[in-house]
């Protein structure tokens, strides 16, 4: 067998084809991250529904009553959750993703494996508390007697738009905190701008229709509105779910462009 070494362009090292090859260690490095995350807690998986259910007790309580938002007749309740177990699994992936390479350092100084693998074994371990959040998301439904409407599937398509966004910024950011440890310091008051700016809580009615296409750049108020669209039969907004999908492109590309230059230093930085 003959091994041919060539000089490899901006996605060939990635080693995408290789992820495949690859999937049983993404596997269980998934598997381990979500076992070490409930490792010695106090209530173990519980922390994966209390964290939706209290925020969106919090929301209701403070925005409900004294903002009263309009929702489109849907319960203000299922609103927020509906914004929440998104950005929850967003928020929690990065965060994860973000210190991948930093808290595996013998594993990247020693081992050879495609170095994606590490952020996105993160994202993939967020999946676990986004499960739990769609269970009371269905409860809640049930309580309110509140029916998905047929157009759910476009939910879930929304659902794999989230782990791809939630993929690029923990790409990004697992090869950013390599070289600037500070990142870690910097991400946490980054993602509560970004919740801010997003339509967790409110609804992108309460913008202008110009101002709703200046926030659709952030592909997170596509995905947003796009699944609460789905999932309550709400009138889909193209123009905002088209802007923020080409942002989202834009923003893959561009973690991908940067891990790929950043990759073969790795093991030297940390």
């Amino acid at each position: 067998m003959t091994t041919t070494i060539a000089p490899r362009g901006h996605f060939a090292g990635l080693g995408l084809g290789e992820i495949w090859k690859y999937r049983e260690l993404l596997y269980f490095l998934a598997w381990r991250d979500v076992k070490i995350r409930y490792k010695q807690t106090l209530i173990g998986v519980a922390w994966a529904v209390l964290q939706p259910v209290l925020t969106t007790a919090v929301f209701t309580v403070i925005f409900s009553n004294y903002a009263r938002f309009d929702t489109g007749g849907v319960p203000y309740p299922l609103f927020a959750l509906s914004g929440l177990m998104i950005w929850l699994y967003v928020h929690s992936s990065v965060t994860l993703a973000s210190g991948s390479f930093v808290t595996n350092t013998n594993l990247v100084t020693k081992v050879y494996f495609p170095r994606l693998i590490l952020p996105l074994a993160a994202v993939i371990a967020g999946l676990f508390d986004l499960f739990f959040s769609a269970l009371v998301f269905v409860v809640l439904m049930l309580y309110y007697g509140v029916a998905p409407s047929p157009g759910i599937a476009f939910g879930v398509g929304f659902i794999v738009l989230g782990l791809v966004l939630a993929s690029a910024f923990g790409i990004l950011f697992s090869a950013l905190n390599v070289r600037f440890r500070d990142v870690k310091f910097a991400l946490p008051f980054l993602l509560q701008v970004w919740m801010i700016a997003s339509p967790v809580f409110y609804p992108t009615s309460l913008l202008s229709p110009t101002w709703k296409l200046v926030f659709a750049l952030n592909p997170l108020t596509g995905i947003l509105d796009g699944f609460r669209s789905a999932i309550f039969g709400l009138p889909l907004d193209w123009p905002v779910i088209g802007i923020s999908a080409a942002s989202l492109l834009v923003i893959l590309i561009f973690s991908l462009l940067v891990f790929r230059w950043m990759e073969d230093s790795f093991a030297d930085l940390i």
